[in-house]
Order: C-alpha cells, then sequence, then structure tokens
C-alpha cells in the first residue's frame, strides 16, 4: 500500500478529490515507492508461479521508476522473467530505432537492463501499413485479455488531462486504436523532435476501456506544470475533455504525485477550507492575498464579511478585526518593493528586500540558457551594473541544441565568406563548412549533430550573450562561459549532474566570492535543464556553506521564462517603467537564433520576449489590484535560505 510521508505529517483527513492521491516529497522517494509497489506484485505472482502483467508508460514521469526497478534488479536480485509488459502507446509512423521511438526508449531505460524475456515485451507497432492497424489493434487487446487482463497499469497525464494518447474528447468505451494528436500534446513534444513540424501527427494507443479494465492504476506526476491538470483530474467533474478524470471511476487507481504537482489540490493549496488549522504568518499572507484576489477587491478593503463568508471566521477570530490582519498584510507586501535590488546605501534597511552594505556588492548571475538572464531579470540585470555593483554572469550551459540548423549553416558559410574577402587561407575553415553542409543536408529528424555542428551552434549563442552583456555595461572578463558537462550530451536528453558540474560552480563561486547570487528557480523549464543547473548551485552552495565569505552571501531566485512566482511568495519586487521594459526588450533581441521561431517552445507559442513582458506585466498589475503602486512591469524574486 502507498503511503505518504506528507500526508502523515499534515494529518489531513478531509479531501475534495474524488481519487485516492499520494503526496511525496520529491519525485525520488515517490518513485521508489511505486517501485517496490511493483516489486512486491511480481514477486506475488512468482510464488503462484504466475505471469506479472504490468502496463507501462513513456515520457519524464516514469524514468526514476524504471531506474529504481534496475536497482531493486542488479541489486537486490527482482527477476522480470515472469513479467508481461504491454506499453500504453507509439508514435506513428516509426522506426523501432529512432531514437524518438518508444522502443527504444523502454529498451535504454529497462529492457536492455533487466531480465525480461523479449518476447514479452510488448509495445505498439509504429511500422504497420495503415490498412493493417485496426486488426493489430484487435490482436494487441486479445494478447491482454488471454492474460486475464493488466494486473499493474502504470500512467503519465498530458497537459490537457490525456493518458496514453487518449486526447480530450477520448470516449470511456475507446479501444486501442490510431488517434490524431492535439495540439497541445503535439506541441509539447515538438522539443523532442526540433521542432513542431517534424513532430507526428499521430500515434497508436491503448484505449480508455483497457486502462480502466486494469486491476490497480497508478498515475504518476511531477513538478508544477502539471498541477492544475492533476486537480482538474482529481477534483473536477468526471469528463471527456479530461481523461485522466475517468480515473475517478476506477476501482483501484491512485495519483501518486510529488509535492509541486499536487500545489493545486485544494487540501494544500487551501487547507484553511478543509479544516482548523494553525495560522501561521506564511499562510495568512496567502490566504488574505487569495480572499482579496477571490473577491477582486484591495486588501485593505476587505471587510469581516469577506473572511466570514469565504472560509475564513477561525482566522477572523485569531487574529481579527479585518482591519488588522488587513494592514499587516499590506505592509508585507508593499515592504517587497524595491528599486534597489542590491540594496539602498546609507538607507534604513530594516524593512528593505536586501542588505544597505556593502554599498557595492559583487553578483553573481547563474544563467542556465545563454538568455535566461535578460528574459527573467534583465530588468534587474541593468540596475545592478547601472548602481554600481560588480555583476558577473555565469552563463550555465552553451544551450547550443536550440539553434536551428539553418542558423549554424549561414554562420559557417559567413566565416567562409569572411575569410575569402579578407585574403585568409583557411582549409580547416572550409573544411568544417563542408562537413557540417553534408551533415545538415542529410541530417534524419531522428540524428544528433555531428560535433561541429554543435560548436559551431554554441559559437552562435555564445556570440548572443557576449553582445547582450555588452548592452548592459558588463566587461568580458565578468562574462563567465561555463557550459557545464553534463548538458554536452547533443540531444533532449541530459546527463545527470555530476560532481564536475558541481566542482566548476564552486570554483567560480569561491573565486568571485558574491555578496548576492541570483539563480533561475524555474522549475517548470520542458526540456529540465534549469532543475539540473539549479541543483548545480545549490549543491556548490552547501559544499561552500562554511566558507567565511558565504556569511555575507544571499541567494535570490528568479523566474519568467516559462511561469512567474505566485503573490504570496515573493519576497523582492523590482519594478521597472515603460522605457525600462523597452530596453529589456532590445537586450532580449540581441539572441537573434532565439527570435521569430523558438526551437524548444513548450506549450506557449509567444516568443520569449513577449512572455517576460506579458509575465512582468501580470505581476505589476497583480500588486495594483491589491491596492499598491501601478508601475508597468516588475520582476520577483524569492530568497533561497540555506
Amino acid at each position: 500500500m502507498l503511503e505518504s510521508s506528507i500526508d502523515k505529517a499534515t494529518g489531513f483527513e478531509k479531501r475534495f478529490e474524488n481519487i485516492g492521491t499520494v503526496v511525496y516529497e520529491n519525485s525520488i522517494t515517490a518513485s521508489a515507492a511505486v517501485a517496490n509497489e511493483i516489486a512486491k506484485l511480481i514477486k506475488d505472482k512468482q510464488s503462484k508461479n504466475e505471469p506479472c502483467v504490468l502496463g507501462l508508460a513513456t515520457g519524464s514521469s516514469p524514468k526514476g521508476l524504471y531506474a529504481e526497478l534496475v536497482r531493486l534488479h542488479k541489486e537486490e536480485g527482482l527477476s522480470f522473467k515472469n513479467v508481461i509488459s504491454f506499453n500504453l502507446d507509439e508514435y506513428y509512423p516509426m522506426e523501432p530505432d529512432s531514437i524518438h521511438s518508444y522502443v527504444r526508449f523502454m529498451q535504454e531505460h529497462l529492457f536492455n537492463h533487466v531480465d525480461i524475456l523479449p518476447e514479452n515485451c510488448h509495445i505498439p507497432d509504429g511500422t504497420l501499413a495503415k490498412e493493417d492497424i485496426r486488426s493489430y489493434c484487435d490482436q494487441f487487446e486479445a494478447k491482454i485479455d488471454a492474460l486475464g487482463g493488466i494486473d499493474l497499469q502504470i500512467l503519465g497525464i498530458g497537459g490537457n488531462g490525456h493518458i496514453g494518447f487518449n486526447e480530450s474528447g477520448s470516449l470511456q468505451n475507446s479501444k486501442t486504436r490510431l488517434v490524431a494528436l492535439d495540439h497541445i500534446t503535439r506541441v509539447a513534444a515538438s522539443k523532442d523532435f526540433s521542432g513542431l513540424n517534424n513532430t507526428p501527427r499521430t500515434a497508436i494507443t491503448i484505449g480508455v476501456k483497457k486502462i480502466m479494465e486494469a486491476k490497480q492504476v497508478i498515475l504518476l506526476a511531477w513538478g508544477e506544470s502539471k498541477s492544475n491538470i492533476i486537480k482538474a483530474s482529481a477534483e473536477g467533474p468526471v469528463t471527456s475533455r479530461v481523461p485522466a478524470s475517468y480515473l475517478q471511476e476506477h476501482r483501484n487507481a491512485t495519483f501518486v504525485l510529488d509535492q509541486a504537482a499536487a500545489s493545486k489540490l485544494t487540501r494544500i493549496d487551501t487547507p484553511w477550507l478543509v479544516e482548523k488549522i494553525v495560522w501561521t504568518n506564511k499562510l495568512i499572507r496567502k490566504a488574505v492575498l487569495s480572499l482579496a484576489i477571490h473577491v477582486n477587491k484591495p486588501i485593505l478593503m476587505l471587510t469581516d464579511a469577506d473572511y466570514i463568508e469565504n472560509g475564513m471566521s477561525d482566522l477572523l477570530a485569531d487574529s481579527g478585526p479585518a482591519y488588522d490582519i488587513n494592514i499587516k498584510i499590506f505592509n508585507k507586501l508593499q515592504n517587497t518593493i524595491t528599486g534597489w535590488p542590491g540594496g539602498k546605501p546609507n538607507a534604513d534597511d530594516s524593512k528593505r528586500p536586501e542588505r544597505a552594505e556593502p554599498v557595492k556588492k559583487r553578483v553573481i548571475i547563474f544563467s542556465p540558457h545563454p538568455d535566461d538572464d535578460i528574459i527573467s531579470m534583465g530588468g534587474t540585470f541593468k540596475r545592478l551594473h547601472e548602481q554600481g555593483h560588480e555583476v558577473h554572469v555565469a552563463y550555465q550551459t552553451s544551450g547550443n541544441i536550440a539553434v536551428a540548423d539553418d542558423e549554424a549553416l549561414r554562420f559557417a558559410s559567413f566565416v567562409c565568406d569572411y575569410n575569402e574577402k579578407f585574403g585568409i587561407e583557411s582549409d580547416e575553415a572550409l573544411s568544417i563548412y563542408n562537413k557540417a553542409v553534408n551533415f545538415l543536408k542529410n541530417k534524419k529528424s531522428s540524428e544528433i549533430d555531428i560535433p561541429e555542428v554543435r560548436y559551431i551552434k554554441g559559437l552562435i549563442r555564445k556570440g548572443e550573450a557576449r553582445s547582450t552583456c555588452h548592452f548592459v555595461g558588463i566587461p568580458d572578463e565578468q562574462i563567465h562561459f561555463m557550459e557545464l558537462p553534463f548538458y554536452e550530451t547533443g540531444t533532449i536528453e541530459k546527463n545527470p549532474l555530476g560532481e564536475e558540474d558541481i566542482k566548476m560552480t564552486e570554483d567560480l563561486i569561491a573565486k568571485v566570492k558574491p555578496h548576492q547570487i541570483y539563480a533561475a528557480g524555474d522549475l517548470a523549464d520542458p526540456h529540465g535543464t534549469h532543475k539540473v543547473c539549479l541543483d548545480a548551485v545549490f549543491a556548490a552552495v552547501r559544499n561552500l556553506k562554511s566558507e567565511k565569505f558565504m556569511d555575507d552571501c544571499w541567494v535570490w531566485l528568479y523566474r519568467g521564462a516559462w511561469q512567474e512566482w505566485g503573490i504570496d511568495e515573493i519576497e523582492m519586487a523590482v519594478p521597472m517603467g515603460p522605457d525600462q521594459v523597452l530596453e529589456k526588450r532590445k537586450g532580449i533581441f540581441k539572441h537573434q537564433s532565439q527570435k521569430d521561431g523558438v526551437v524548444f517552445q513548450g506549450s506557449d507559442s509567444r516568443e520569449f520576449w513577449q512572455r517576460a513582458e506579458d509575465r512582468n506585466k501580470e505581476t505589476a498589475n497583480l500588486y495594483d489590484q491589491l491596492g499598491l503602486a501601478h508601475y508597468a512591469a516588475m520582476e520577483a524574486f524569492v530568497r533561497w535560505h540555506f
């Protein structure tokens, strides 16, 4: 039985969910718990000399689960010889040896590392002729039925609530079939296919009916980007618009979540609506701001009636009247606003987010990709420099996979033309250009760029980042291109964070001895680079914690490329006027390779400069709505305490 340490700690009994949900601190502990559940089932079936029929999923969610199952096999002797697996889906058309195929995914993450028999692994065939698909799907289901059905089905969940590739509109009695993929699904997958144009439009998927017939279902979801659809699936109505909601009617289904994916569930997001709670300062701030937004009133206009009518009468009884609570929260929010992100010199800093001393601070801005600094905190970046601080920028990765092939060819051609024009003989440059041209002309969508092409793409992004720094006013000696090794695989799939990545980060921090560190806390990044880069900073800071200079170092986390901090989380808000917004836009435009068509778009169709401006404007409007000063835009930060 899956048990959550988080649920035990919070002690919640009343729930708004219509399905069993188990919340773990992180995806690692959650994956280990599910792996143990599977291991118990496999062993139980072995003891009865019966096959164990598993329904398996692909994507990012089950990777940790498969890694733990491999560990259990190698270190604890868990055998998979009695396991018969059926995968949910496969893109169509798709060759099994493609780097995008689910055949290859399952081999690399599980099958090649355990003793499961090859003939027991069933994955929908992406090479079939179209006219053969219907009969093949019937046979696929017949194999499952002949084994008595699926004992345990593992699922992920799409941004639109799809399970398998059963998209919005799929009926509860839908069978295994060829389906057209929703635009949202294709956009989310486009990062793996180097753009939407290369992303398949169809797939073969097991139907909702077979999923619902499984004896047990476990749905895995990690990260903030899944929180809204998890809430809709678990608490909303059962509807074909959100296929995962069908699981509310399953007799033995469980959602296994990390804290971020569970963050929008009512019992976690607004626990005061569920039962009586202990009102901490953090919860009071969140509740009051949520109330003000819900009733569309400035904080100082909230009344006793507003509190009582919205489930907060116990807060009113403990800390009221409303006027006293309102003033307290208004002042706290007002104190987050500062035009001096490095601290205001010779000022009383007791209520300011940053220290006044030292007047001139050393600052490191860690930027996961070469444009995150200017996109997410460009206004603050420029202001820190203009206010006299020694600002260093550390570009953690090359960002080379986010450059389109034609951009790489254009720049390689420029080098050859440049050499010819100025009489510079370089057979090496011409050779590299010809090699790149020949490769890219014949490149398959499943191929990884050769090193020469990746290096050209990296140089393009390096030049753009340097141009941005010069625009802000940062000298070359304060620009650091780290090129952390974990990133340099040439594919979306990155290596795990390694000791070398952490050591390189430590060395830079020790060299600069910063008073401020800014790092990307934007964990909704669809390809995970932000998460690994943040983990590198966290690990380095912890390792250096005992160093004397770290006593004066504060770490601030920014967001903005993919999402913004919640209004209740913000600890420093740096306002911008209309002219500063335009200056930030000019800085973003230095990254020409990322304009007019982003390679890794995610589910947001806007360009990065548009996303940044809209989110900064939304933050400023929210402050205005709550009754504070009205600015054109705001960049928001949360402090990380180590």
